[in-house]
């Protein structure tokens, strides 16, 4: 009976030691944002943005209010960061970012505007409050990827 309950104690000091492990948290590698896909270099040199949603323009009488604040938070903040110009029609942009936001998760997706909307995005980051007023990560990711892909 000692031997099955040593081999229990054995098993069960094993699986907390592999729980730690796979919990432990993973060191960030420098100059590379963390889990941050990498910003196309097609699109390095645009000099134009323009910001919607999946499910219309900031002015679409019908867009739930959390996108159109989601709109709002991104121009505002491509405005701040002073890489890209800010335009509201979308044939004058090189670049548009296109935005969702939910309760559940947030998405900022980056597409060249000149196959838009019928190509696929480029660059997209998801994550929950990924697009709130006060903060932005999502966008501060971009920031990053675009910082990354020009300093190659």
């Amino acid at each position: 009976m000692k031997k099955k309950t040593t081999s229990h104690v054995i098993l069960a000091v094993v699986l907390l030691a592999a729980t730690f492990a796979v919990a432990a948290p993973k060191t960030a590698r420098t100059n590379a944002p963390q889990n941050v896909p990498a910003f196309p270099g097609s699109l390095v040199n645009a000099r134009y943005v323009y910001v919607t949603s999946y499910d219309g323009d900031q002015f679409d009488a019908n867009l739930l209010s959390d996108d159109r604040q989601a709109i709002g938070t991104v121009q505002d903040a491509m405005q701040k960061w002073g890489k890209f110009i800010v335009v509201y029609k979308p044939h004058e942009a090189d670049i548009v970012l296109m935005v969702t936001s939910r309760p559940t998760e947030d998405i900022l997706a980056v597409y060249d505007a000149h196959g838009w909307p019928q190509n696929q995005y480029l660059w997209r980051m998801m994550g929950r409050s990924g697009l709130q007023p006060s903060e932005a990560p999502l966008v501060t990711n971009l920031e990053k990827a675009f910082d990354q892909a020009t300093t190659k």
